[in-house]
Formats: structure tokens, C-alpha cells, sequence
């Protein structure tokens, strides 16, 4: 037998906090590389959740309670405490009554060292429970660097941040530092701030191409008003390229959230895009949102795209042409013959039911080739 052996293993040396602020500082102004994976320390596997998940917190709320019925006891009493329960990583009753139940100074102090202290998730997850609960404008520096972590505690990070004062700045900091799961929840909080402060980032910065957009396009485009601000179409193209970024996501988020035929503005604002998505030059990525709109307009009811069926020929017919025109033409056969794969999948994906010039010429061009060899 080893000298080491029947030992438990040393304590990562730095918290979790620490590892954030560490990754951020190399990264400032971008999301952390791989959302902070792995953490120090590895991974402890979670106990599994209650089948009924209204009492996921019920245990954490129990010895939370008895931690605080014993006035002298320190939060680092609780930093292993939750190692054999279920702790939620979302907004629970149960937690928030607990805070409440404590008094709100000495929450706060819990909250704060487990969060800032704590060495495993379900420890730094308790702690950021509390400060969701109770903790206030003075928290949210800690809030937001630990919710850089969003793929676990986004989803507290963004509901505490929500709730504090002045936390629409805050979330828009983070909303520009976390992806995937974590960008959701932080979007979503935006949208039900409908802080108008907010507006011009959710109408320019929202989607950033994750399918996981399809959660909250809609929402995006409802609380921003996108249909007040299509004015602006023309003289912005930040706007206007992520309008059409929107809209293409709201072409397949049906199952995750609000889809095009459920968008009450969908028509104006697909005529609005298509109107002026022939300003700026053509690109690449340009033309695969052109293409996918006027892929799904070609294929799907006028009902499903949210227009009469005179509104889908024009907007449609609109979408065609510019596909078709010679700068972007030139754009799209020049990426094909670079071997571009998300056009080369499209022109074999919308060959029945969206007939393009490039994609037509590209691909006879081939079968001459392959031919005369």
C-alpha cells in the first residue's frame, strides 16, 4: 500500500471565483476559452434531482436553515455541506425562503464568501442562490465574474443581476462574455428588463449564430421593437445584418421558441430586409441569409412565414433577384470554388425547391469537369 493511499485528495488550490477572474483577465473583453473548462479541481458528479423537480431545493433549504438558527456559525462551515444533495442551478422558492428566513446582512455575508471562497459548484451554486435572493447593486461585480462560468451559473448569475439595481449594465457586460446556455439565460433577462437602454444592443449583438439563438429571436425582436426601429435599415448596417441573422433564426426555432409565423411583424420586417439587404456588398454570410429566407419562402406556406400570400410573391420575388445579380453571384461561385461547406451542403439541400443561377452553373460546371477527364 502506498504511503498516499486511503488519503483524500488535496483541495484545489483555487476557488472557483479565482479561476474566473484568472481566465478574464486574459481574456477581457470575449467569452472565456471553452466557458472555463475544466474547472480546478475536475468535476464532482451531481446527486440526481427529485422526480419531482418543485422540491429540488427542499434540501438545500433545510440545512441552510440550520446553519443560520446557530448565530455563530461561519459560511465556511457550509463550504462542503452540499456535497450529498441536489443543488439547482436555477432560481428555487425554497432557497430564496431561506434567505428571506435569515437575516438579510448575514445572507448577504454567506452569499458572498461561498461565492467568492467556495471550491466546488455546489457550494459557489448555494452561495449565488443567496445573492439572487437578497443580495444588492453592491454584489454584482462578483455576480457577473462568476457568471462568466454560464455554463453553470448563468442561469442564477442572470436572474441575481436581473433583479439588482442598475443590472442592466451589468447583464449587458456579460451578455457580451458568456455562449451558449449561459447567452441564453443572460438575453432572456434582457428581454424582460425592457429597459430601453438595452434596446440598441438586443437589436445588434443578440444573435451571434448559435442555434441555441432560437430560444429567444423572438423575444429579442418583441422587447427591442424591432419593427419601430426598421426605419434605420438603411443607414445601419449593424442592423441590418443582424435583422436578417434574426429573422433566418426565426425560420427554425420552432420547438425552442417563437416561430416566424407566430411573430406578429414578420411580414414588415421581412419587406423592410428585403428592401435593403442589397445596400451594403455582398459576403458570404450575407448571401446565406438571403438564400435561407428566400429558401424558406419558397418552400412553406405564406401562413407558416407569417404573410398574405401577395406578401410572400413580392418578398420573395425580392430575395430572388438580388441572389441572382451579378455582384452576388460572383460572391457566392467564388466561395463555392473555395469549397465554402455550408453553401456546398445548401446547394444540394435547396436544389428542389429554390432553383439559383450560381448553384446551377457551379454544379454543371463540375458535371463538365468530371466528364472530361
Amino acid at each position: 500500500m502506498s504511503a498516499t493511499s486511503g488519503r483524500r485528495a488535496p483541495a484545489p488550490t483555487s476557488s472557483l471565483y479565482d479561476h474566473a477572474l484568472r481566465l478574464h483577465r486574459r481574456t477581457p473583453d470575449g467569452p472565456l476559452p471553452r466557458g472555463g473548462k475544466p474547472y480546478p479541481g475536475g468535476r464532482r458528479p451531481r446527486p440526481e434531482p427529485p422526480e419531482d423537480y418543485r422540491t429540488a431545493g427542499v434540501p438545500v433549504a433545510r440545512l441552510l436553515d440550520e446553519h443560520f438558527a446557530q448565530p455563530l456559525a461561519q459560511p465556511r462551515g457550509l463550504a462542503q455541506a452540499f456535497r450529498e444533495v441536489h443543488v439547482p442551478i436555477h432560481p428555487d422558492e425554497h432557497i430564496a425562503r431561506a434567505a428571506h428566513r435569515a437575516a438579510p446582512e448575514r445572507a448577504r455575508r454567506t452569499g458572498r464568501w461561498l461565492v467568492q471562497h467556495g471550491h466546488e459548484e455546489s457550494t459557489v451554486t448555494v452561495g449565488l442562490a443567496l445573492l439572487a435572493a437578497v443580495g444588492t447593486a453592491d454584489d454584482a461585480p462578483l455576480i457577473r465574474t462568476i457568471g462568466l462560468l454560464s455554463d453553470t451559473f448563468g442561469p442564477l448569475a442572470a436572474h441575481a443581476l436581473e433583479r439588482t439595481e442598475g443590472g442592466a449594465a451589468h447583464l449587458l457586460w456579460l451578455a457580451d462574455r458568456v455562449t451558449g446556455w449561459g447567452r441564453v439565460h443572460v438575453v432572456e433577462a434582457l428581454c424582460r428588463l425592457d429597459d430601453p437602454a438595452t434596446h440598441p444592443w438586443l437589436l445588434r449583438k443578440a444573435i451571434d449564430g448559435d442555434f441555441l439563438n432560437g430560444y429567444f429571436a423572438g423575444k429579442v425582436a418583441t422587447a427591442a421593437r424591432l419593427h419601430e426601429a426598421l426605419p434605420e435599415l438603411g443607414q445601419d448596417r449593424g442592423l441590418l445584418d443582424h435583422t436578417g441573422q434574426l429573422l433566418r433564426m426565426l425560420t427554425h426555432s420552432a420547438g425552442m421558441g417563437m416561430a416566424l409565423r407566430h411573430y406578429p411583424h414578420a411580414a414588415t420586417v421581412l419587406a423592410a430586409h428585403a428592401r435593403h439587404a442589397g445596400g451594403p456588398p455582398p459576403t458570404v454570410e450575407r448571401f446565406c441569409v438571403v438564400a435561407t429566407l428566400a429558401l424558406h419562402l419558397a418552400t412553406e406556406s405564406a401562413e407558416y412565414s407569417g404573410c398574405t400570400e401577395a406578401q410572400r410573391e413580392a418578398i420573395l420575388a425580392s430575395y430572388l433577384a438580388l441572389l441572382d445579380r451579378e455582384d452576388w453571384y460572383a460572391t457566392a461561385r467564388a466561395a463555392l470554388a473555395a469549397q465554402n461547406s455550408w453553401l456546398l451542403w445548401f446547394a444540394d439541400f435547396s436544389e428542389s425547391g429554390l432553383r439559383l443561377r450560381v448553384f446551377e452553373d457551379w454544379k454543371a460546371a463540375a458535371d463538365g469537369a468530371g466528364e472530361g477527364r
